[in-house]
């Protein structure tokens, strides 16, 4: 089960394409077999960054920045899983990807449950960090997500106390030192994301956000690199459903959402140990 290589230039570049009409910013680093990267809400193809320095020698890395995200302008449309999923077909179409490896964190990860559940034959394994989609929508649930959405609403209607409560928030998101840079040009961005937030959280609480049942139809290899102190897509939570994907590594690594921010040397060891063990050939 191999990965498509394609050698670039190991420095990052960024190409802007026109996928159905949305246009979308993709930063390309480094040469290798081909690794698909699709962030969390509010964040954007940055986080990416410098996993591609340390492990640009080993992989090709397409960073890919969601509508509203980075260098992407807004599409109008509901930030989903579904609607970035029909984003990341046309993306790695027009990048000409055939067979690839995907990282996906937060609504990144849901994103990769929905794009490999129904395109099997592209995608040669994953790593899903913290992802969404894996825990049960129940009652106390749509709590916590009304909760938040209308705290983002807030700042969407520009709350002069917004950016310094939205500090604090994220302070408890990415607490991990590693990621403070991070963390900071998020933060700085606490007005331009509050409304993709809002929408996000509030689609977090329907039915089509819980993805458990496409699970068992994930047939590459995972691994699911979790930040063991996230308060919000716990893995206590999100165990049970984990375990249904057939062909499942478990790293629980230090963090509050993203091991690869927060703990990033823990997170390179996992995930080359797992790219090690890929079925032959593999191209690692």
């Amino acid at each position: 089960m191999t990965m498509q290589a394609l050698a670039v230039q190991t420095g990052p570049q960024t190409v802007m394409l026109d996928v159905g009409g949305t246009k979308i910013a993709v930063m390309r680093a480094g040469q290798g077999p081909a690794i698909v990267c699709l962030h969390a809400i509010a964040h954007g193809a940055r986080d990416f960054v410098k996993l591609a320095e340390r492990l640009g020698s080993r992989f090709t890395f397409y960073a890919i920045d969601f509508p509203g995200h980075g260098q992407s302008p807004f599409d109008g449309v509901t930030p989903t899983p579904r609607h970035y999923a029909a984003l990341l077909e046309g993306v790695v179409d027009a990048l000409g990807l055939k067979r690839f490896g995907i990282i996906g964190c937060s609504i990144g990860g849901a994103t990769a449950i929905r794009y490999a559940a129904a395109h099997p034959d592209r995608v040669a394994a994953m790593a899903l960090c913290n992802s969404g989609g894996m825990q049960k929508i129940g009652l106390l649930a749509r709590i916590v997500c009304d909760h938040y959405a209308r705290f983002f609403a807030k700042g969407e209607r520009g709350d002069k106390d917004y950016p310094r409560k939205f500090r604090r928030y994220y302070e408890t998101v990415l607490p991990g030192a590693p990621a403070a840079w991070r963390r900071e040009e998020i933060v700085a961005d606490a007005y331009k994301t509050a409304g993709l937030l809002r929408q996000a959280w509030q689609n977090f609480a329907k039915p089509e956000a819980d993805l458990r049942h496409l699970l068992p139809a994930v047939k590459c290899p995972v691994l699911l690199a979790w930040a063991k102190d996230d308060k919000a897509v716990s893995w206590g939570g999100s165990k049970a459903a984990a375990l249904t994907i057939p062909h499942h590594t478990v790293a629980l690594l230090d963090g509050g959402h993203a091991a690869f921010l927060e703990a990033p040397e823990a997170f390179d060891a996992a995930l080359l140990r797992f790219a090690a063990a890929l079925p032959q050939p593999a191209t690692v």
